[in-house]
Protein backbone atom coordinates (compact mmCIF):
# COMPACT_ATOMS: atom_id res chain seq x y z
CA UNK A 1 0.00 0.00 0.00
CA UNK A 2 1.26 3.79 -0.88
CA UNK A 3 2.13 6.00 2.09
CA UNK A 4 -1.26 8.09 1.23
CA UNK A 5 -3.55 4.79 1.07
CA UNK A 6 -2.25 4.30 4.76
CA UNK A 7 -2.71 7.64 5.86
CA UNK A 8 -6.22 8.26 4.45
CA UNK A 9 -6.85 4.88 6.69
CA UNK A 10 -6.01 5.95 9.43
CA UNK A 11 -7.51 9.64 9.18
CA UNK A 12 -10.59 7.65 8.77
CA UNK A 13 -10.60 5.32 11.55
CA UNK A 14 -12.49 6.21 14.51
CA UNK A 15 -10.00 5.72 16.98
CA UNK A 16 -8.17 8.23 15.37
CA UNK A 17 -11.31 10.64 15.40
CA UNK A 18 -11.37 9.95 19.30
CA UNK A 19 -8.14 10.44 19.78
CA UNK A 20 -8.27 13.78 18.02
CA UNK A 21 -11.33 14.54 19.73
CA UNK A 22 -9.69 13.78 22.84
CA UNK A 23 -7.06 16.22 22.42
CA UNK A 24 -9.45 18.79 21.31
CA UNK A 25 -10.91 18.76 25.05
CA UNK A 26 -7.67 18.41 26.66
CA UNK A 27 -6.59 22.11 25.18
CA UNK A 28 -10.07 22.99 25.79
CA UNK A 29 -9.56 22.30 30.19
CA UNK A 30 -5.92 23.40 29.72
CA UNK A 31 -7.29 26.75 28.78
CA UNK A 32 -9.32 26.89 31.94
CA UNK A 33 -6.47 26.01 34.16
CA UNK A 34 -5.76 30.18 34.66
CA UNK A 35 -8.97 30.98 35.79
CA UNK A 36 -9.63 27.72 38.24
CA UNK A 37 -5.77 28.80 39.45
CA UNK A 38 -6.92 32.12 40.38
CA UNK A 39 -10.24 31.07 42.31
CA UNK A 40 -8.60 28.15 44.27
CA UNK A 41 -6.36 31.58 45.36
CA UNK A 42 -8.96 33.44 46.70
CA UNK A 43 -10.20 30.35 48.57
CA UNK A 44 -7.01 30.15 50.35
CA UNK A 45 -8.13 31.79 53.64
CA UNK A 46 -10.73 29.41 53.74
CA UNK A 47 -8.89 26.20 53.23
CA UNK A 48 -6.33 27.57 56.58
CA UNK A 49 -9.27 27.63 58.85
CA UNK A 50 -10.67 24.55 56.95
CA UNK A 51 -7.07 23.16 58.12
CA UNK A 52 -7.03 23.96 61.62
CA UNK A 53 -10.14 22.36 62.47
CA UNK A 54 -8.87 18.60 60.65
CA UNK A 55 -7.85 17.00 63.76
CA UNK A 56 -10.65 16.91 65.37
CA UNK A 57 -12.87 15.88 63.12
CA UNK A 58 -10.19 13.31 62.20
CA UNK A 59 -10.71 11.68 65.91
CA UNK A 60 -14.48 11.95 65.36
CA UNK A 61 -14.42 10.36 61.96
CA UNK A 62 -11.90 7.46 63.75
CA UNK A 63 -14.80 6.18 65.86
CA UNK A 64 -17.38 5.50 63.64
CA UNK A 65 -15.04 4.40 60.84
CA UNK A 66 -14.64 0.75 61.86
CA UNK A 67 -18.75 -0.10 61.33
CA UNK A 68 -19.11 1.57 58.38
CA UNK A 69 -16.09 -0.37 57.41
CA UNK A 70 -17.76 -3.54 58.15
CA UNK A 71 -20.85 -3.04 56.17
CA UNK A 72 -19.38 -1.20 53.15
CA UNK A 73 -16.83 -4.50 52.77
CA UNK A 74 -20.06 -7.18 52.71
CA UNK A 75 -21.57 -4.90 50.15
CA UNK A 76 -18.25 -4.93 47.94
CA UNK A 77 -18.52 -7.52 45.44
CA UNK A 78 -21.60 -6.11 44.23
CA UNK A 79 -21.09 -2.09 44.48
CA UNK A 80 -17.55 -2.96 42.45
CA UNK A 81 -19.37 -4.93 39.49
CA UNK A 82 -21.91 -2.37 39.44
CA UNK A 83 -19.41 0.89 39.09
CA UNK A 84 -17.57 -1.78 36.79
CA UNK A 85 -20.34 -1.52 34.55
CA UNK A 86 -21.29 2.25 34.98
CA UNK A 87 -17.49 3.10 34.15
CA UNK A 88 -17.79 0.74 30.81
CA UNK A 89 -20.35 2.30 29.86
CA UNK A 90 -19.63 6.03 30.34
CA UNK A 91 -16.07 5.18 28.85
CA UNK A 92 -18.01 3.73 25.50
CA UNK A 93 -20.68 6.95 25.55
CA UNK A 94 -16.75 9.50 25.87
CA UNK A 95 -15.25 7.21 23.05
CA UNK A 96 -18.34 8.16 20.88
CA UNK A 97 -18.64 11.90 22.15
CA UNK A 98 -14.86 11.83 21.97
CA UNK A 99 -15.09 10.57 18.36
CA UNK A 100 -17.76 13.00 17.01
CA UNK A 101 -15.53 15.96 18.30
CA UNK A 102 -12.52 14.91 16.51
CA UNK A 103 -14.67 13.95 12.91
CA UNK A 104 -15.73 17.71 13.48
CA UNK A 105 -12.50 19.09 14.44
CA UNK A 106 -10.68 16.97 11.43
CA UNK A 107 -13.78 18.02 9.05
CA UNK A 108 -13.04 22.02 9.93
CA UNK A 109 -9.48 21.90 9.44
CA UNK A 110 -9.38 19.85 6.15
CA UNK A 111 -12.10 22.12 4.90
CA UNK A 112 -10.09 24.94 5.58
CA UNK A 113 -6.72 22.91 4.28
CA UNK A 114 -8.82 22.93 1.31
CA UNK A 115 -9.64 26.29 0.42
CA UNK A 116 -6.35 27.71 1.09
CA UNK A 117 -5.08 24.87 -1.48
CA UNK A 118 -7.57 26.19 -3.60
CA UNK A 119 -6.67 30.16 -3.16
CA UNK A 120 -2.66 29.21 -3.90
CA UNK A 121 -3.86 27.15 -6.61
CA UNK A 122 -5.82 29.89 -8.61
CA UNK A 123 -3.09 32.07 -7.71
CA UNK A 124 -0.57 30.24 -9.21
CA UNK A 125 -2.28 29.84 -12.14
CA UNK A 126 -3.38 33.43 -12.40
CA UNK A 127 0.12 34.49 -11.99
CA UNK A 128 1.40 31.95 -14.87
CA UNK A 129 -1.29 33.13 -17.14
CA UNK A 130 -0.97 37.05 -16.29
CA UNK A 131 2.87 36.19 -16.79
CA UNK A 132 1.91 34.42 -20.51
CA UNK A 133 0.11 37.88 -21.45
CA UNK A 134 -3.24 35.82 -21.31
CA UNK A 135 -5.73 38.08 -19.20
CA UNK A 136 -6.09 37.67 -15.53
CA UNK A 137 -8.90 35.29 -14.81
CA UNK A 138 -11.55 35.50 -11.91
CA UNK A 139 -13.85 32.94 -10.45
CA UNK A 140 -17.15 33.52 -8.60
CA UNK A 141 -18.51 30.84 -6.53
CA UNK A 142 -17.05 27.57 -4.64
CA UNK A 143 -14.31 25.54 -5.72
CA UNK A 144 -15.60 22.15 -6.58
CA UNK A 145 -14.45 19.01 -5.12
CA UNK A 146 -12.40 16.90 -7.43
CA UNK A 147 -14.12 14.24 -8.94
CA UNK A 148 -17.59 16.02 -8.96
CA UNK A 149 -19.69 16.13 -12.17
CA UNK A 150 -20.70 19.13 -13.95
CA UNK A 151 -24.51 19.38 -14.74
CA UNK A 152 -25.18 20.05 -18.66
CA UNK A 153 -28.02 22.10 -18.81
Amino acid sequence: MTLATEVKKITESKPFYALTGAGDFAVEKIRELPEQLQRFQSRQGDLRETAKDLPVKAREYATTVQDRAEAAAKDFPEKAKAYADTAAARFTELYEEFALRGRKIVSKVSGEAAHELAEVSESASTTRATANGAPKRTTTGTARKSGAKRSHS
